[in-house]
């Protein structure tokens, strides 16, 4: 940093994506004319379903190219609201639903609103990078809670009780969580919504991934009580990255502040994008994304034991998302350098532990299954030839 640069403190503790240095060799890489499978971005390679896409150039040729409320379209908000009553039966009323800019939008508005300076936010690692980054950049201090296979790599009440303290304003859990695939259960979910709300402080719940599960029952923690904050988006399951749109549940005292805090950051969500998003619910875009989430199982099902007969350690089977998160210590010692060396001899792109916190980050990689089974097959063969 040269003397007539400054930059805000919290700048040092923001750390980038590793993977993005790792993508941007590959893009290299592939400009020299190497063939590189990528299996290290969280992005679907499913395009937004057609439903969704003709739903915004109607949009648009309607010129609904102005702002809504800040809380969101009225009718986005009543889809949603009819989504959780229809898929998991639990009443969510329209007016605790903020529509975000992402579902990075939502989780800067709930740090804003729930983290002082000096506040304490509780997370698993490995989790999630920007998570402890939102809370630092409110000038709060991430406590991030060490996670194994014995507790599916999740929180759990006993943490929460062990690592809250009176400078704890919230925690955090994801279910299903990135990097690992795991899902918190429903009576651990229940007990650290009411063990927060004792302590005067808030739990927030991570549902991005909720609509990927694979061989358990779906469930949302908006479900289970009405003082929880709920994120997710349209993303993932829905295959909206690009368009940039998600939405948080809040309890029903915060959302003026939510509201009051959207309209000074960012005013609104994008208006063709919450007017595509309501093709999102109907029958013939649903039928689309049942058929990508098996897809997406059939993927898991092909990688999962292909990785594990190659000796990647991988204690926990994901059961939703779509990562799988293994021991690399029979491969290599320190993941980053293996996942440098995977790239230029093998042409397969991952993710290495360091980027999801501290917590055996060195001795850890993940895999985005986000490729079609030939290409994940490709991937297995390489990285046998490799390690033989």
């Amino acid at each position: 940093m040269t003397p007539n640069m400054p930059v805000a403190r919290r700048m040092a503790d923001i750390q980038p994506f590793h993977v993005m240095d790792l993508l941007a060799r590959a893009r290299r890489l592939e400009a020299q004319g190497r063939d590189i499978i990528h299996l290290e971005i969280g992005e679907p390679d499913f395009p937004t379903p057609a439903p969704i896409v003709e739903a915004g150039r109607q949009a648009l040729a309607d010129g609904h190219t102005h702002y809504t409320p800040a809380t969101g379209l009225p009718a986005l908000r009543e889809a949603i609201a009819r989504f959780y009553q229809d898929e998991y039966g639990a009443h969510v009323p329209p007016e605790r639903i903020v529509i975000t800019p992402g579902a990075s939008g939502a989780l800067l508005l709930v740090m804003g609103v729930l983290v002082d300076p000096g506040a304490q936010v509780i997370m698993a690692d490995p989790g999630y990078p920007c998570n402890r980054h939102f809370v630092r950049a409110m000038e709060g201090e991430p406590v991030g809670v060490s996670v194994g296979p014995d507790t599916a790599y999740q929180l759990t009440p006993d943490h929460l009780a062990d690592t809250w303290n009176e400078r704890t304003a919230a925690a955090m859990v994801a279910t299903p969580s990135n990097p690992t695939g795991t899902l918190t259960d429903v009576h651990s979910l229940k007990s650290m919504i009411d063990f927060a709300r004792s302590q005067g402080g808030n739990l927030i719940v991570d549902e991005i991934y909720q609509g990927l599960v694979y061989g358990a029952q779906p469930m949302t923690a908006a479900g289970l009580s009405h003082q929880v904050f709920v994120i997710n988006s349209f993303s993932k399951f829905f295959g909206m990255t690009g368009w940039r749109l998600g939405w948080v549940v809040a309890p029903e005292p915060y959302v003026r502040e939510l509201d009051k805090l959207a309209q000074n950051l960012f005013l609104a969500a994008s208006t063709p994008a919450q007017h595509a998003a309501l093709a999102a619910f109907t029958p013939a875009c649903r039928e689309i994304l049942d058929e990508r989430r098996e897809a997406f199982r059939q993927r898991r099902d092909v990688l999962l034991p292909g990785l594990r007969s190659l000796g990647l350690r991988v204690s926990v089977t994901p059961q939703g998302a779509f990562y799988i998160y293994g021991n690399s210590t029979a491969w290599g010692e320190d993941s980053f350098v293996l996942a440098e060396r995977l790239l230029d001899e093998a042409g397969v792109a991952v993710t290495p532990g360091i980027d999801f916190g501290n917590y055996g980050a060195r001795q850890h990689l993940r895999f985005a299954y986000t490729r079609d089974v030939p290409v994940l097959e490709a991937a297995l063969e390489r990285l046998g030839k490799w390690l033989a």
